[in-house]
Order: C-alpha cells, then sequence, then structure tokens
C-alpha cells in the first residue's frame, strides 16, 4: 500500500512535479503532520491539503518546509512559481468554461469548493479575533501596564493588573525603549526574573524582544512569542555579555538586557 495518495491523472505535470518534491523535502525531515505543523505556521490540516494537491501552499509555508529540513528552498521555490503558474491558468480556464455554459451552473473544480468553505470560515475567524483584539486593547491602554513599576507575580494576576496577553499571529507590536531610573526598559513589562524558553508568549517576551532589538541582536517579528528565532538572538547577545550560552532568559541575561 503506497505511502502517499497517488495524484490525480489530471492534475497538471508542473503541479505534480512541485508536489512530488514537497513530499520528498517532508519524507526526508522525518517528520508526522502534526510535528511539522508544531514547527511551522501552518496547521496540520493545512499541510495536508498541501502535500495532497487539494491547495497550492503559499510561498512563506514553502520556505518554512526547507527551513525546517535545513535544506536551501531556492530549487523548490522555482517549482512553486511553476505550480502557481498553473493553477491560475487552470482556474482562468475553469472561470471561462463557466461563462461559455450561460445559465448551466459552473462545476466547482477538484477542491474549490473546499477553499470556499476554508476562506469563509478564516474571515469568520480574522473577524472574530479582530473584535478580540479591539476589546483587549481598550483594556491595556485603560490599564496603561508600562507605568506598573512592580513585577508581576507568577500566581494568578490581581485586581487592576493589565489585560491577559493574546497572541495574534504576523502581528508585530512597536518598541520604545528607554532609560528609567539607570535601567533600560520598553514599557510592555518590568520583570527581571520571569524564565522564558521556546513556546513562551506574553508580555514579558515582547519587553525582551524589544530589548534584544536594542542591543543589535534580531529576534525577528516582535509579537509576544519566544520563536527559534528570538532564542538564536537571545543566545547570541548571551555569548557576547559571556553568559552561560542556552538561549533560555533569566534573571541573569533580564540583567545584562536592562543595562
Amino acid at each position: 500500500m503506497p505511502r502517499w495518495k497517488e495524484l490525480p491523472a489530471s492534475l497538471d505535470q508542473r503541479v505534480g512535479q512541485f508536489v512530488v518534491q514537497l513530499r520528498r523535502f517532508k519524507d526526508r525531515s522525518g517528520l508526522s503532520l502534526a510535528a511539522l505543523a508544531a514547527k511551522t505556521s501552518y496547521s496540520r490540516s493545512s499541510w495536508e491539503r498541501y502535500l495532497n494537491a487539494r491547495q497550492l501552499p503559499p510561498r512563506e509555508a514553502v520556505e518554512e518546509l526547507a527551513r525546517v529540513c535545513g535544506t536551501d528552498p531556492a530549487r523548490l521555490l522555482v517549482l512553486h512559481e511553476l505550480a502557481a503558474e498553473a493553477w491560475t491558468e487552470a482556474a482562468a480556464a475553469a472561470d471561462r468554461e463557466g461563462r461559455d455554459a450561460g445559465a448551466a451552473p459552473a462545476v466547482p473544480a477538484p477542491g474549490e469548493e473546499e477553499l470556499r468553505e476554508t476562506r469563509r470560515r478564516m474571515w469568520l475567524f480574522v473577524a472574530a479575533v479582530t473584535v478580540l483584539v479591539v476589546a483587549l486593547a481598550a483594556g491595556l491602554l485603560a490599564a496603561r501596564p508600562w507605568e506598573d513599576d512592580e513585577p508581576r507575580s507568577d500566581g494568578p494576576p490581581a485586581a487592576g493588573t493589565p489585560s491577559p496577553f493574546v497572541f495574534v499571529q504576523g502581528r508585530s507590536r512597536p518598541c520604545h525603549v528607554e532609560r528609567r531610573d539607570g535601567a533600560l526598559v520598553a514599557g510592555y513589562s518590568p520583570t527581571r526574573t520571569v524564565l522564558m524558553d521556546l513556546k513562551s508568549s506574553g508580555w514579558e517576551v515582547l519587553e525582551a524582544q524589544c530589548l534584544l532589538r536594542h542591543h543589535g541582536f534580531d529576534p525577528g517579528l516582535i509579537d509576544g512569542s519566544y520563536g527559534e528565532r528570538s532564542k538564536e538572538a537571545a543566545r547570541n547577545f548571551q555569548k557576547a555579555k559571556g553568559l552561560v550560552v542556552d538561549g533560555i532568559v533569566g534573571p541573569d541575561t533580564w540583567g545584562e538586557l536592562r543595562r
């Protein structure tokens, strides 16, 4: 029994070549779909659609797969461009056929109905997240966490503390680093002790990302999520300051970040 489902015979050759290479990259990584989703910005169901030619992945997904596999993405990106052309041509042809049919209803291409439903759900999700973010932003402005000089407790938040942190994929937050009472602050958190490693998120992560960037170590997107790029920036910072190089931000690293 084959490991991968056979691709449709009607599939454009350019798309087929791209999907075959995509599958090879995934096989070389040795990762399951769930593990691949955990190491990239795309869900397990998204990778399942990409690897079975039901949906063309975005360029960023191709680059992330190559990064996870430790491979140069150049050749795969060329195949992706050719597949995108084929995908666009197929969509245009289907549209022309629909117009030529006159009153007859257009027959959706394989997977097209699923794509429409996915997009509809995505827009509903984005709308819901937008409403939530606006509400949380209003609460944050009212609470003014950047004016709180006391460190946060590791326990449940007390009354009057800032709104809970909400991570939004792809959203970058501003950094305004200044020196107060002899210490550098970005205004997101006054902490000097919170431990942070991969998968950490919150106001403390935003604070550390801003301070790392201020010291000349790029943590990537300032989004409050402590990922591989933030950890690599922390390692380089620790090495430059003569600290233990483990990428984990703790009291010693905080002390140097605040200098």
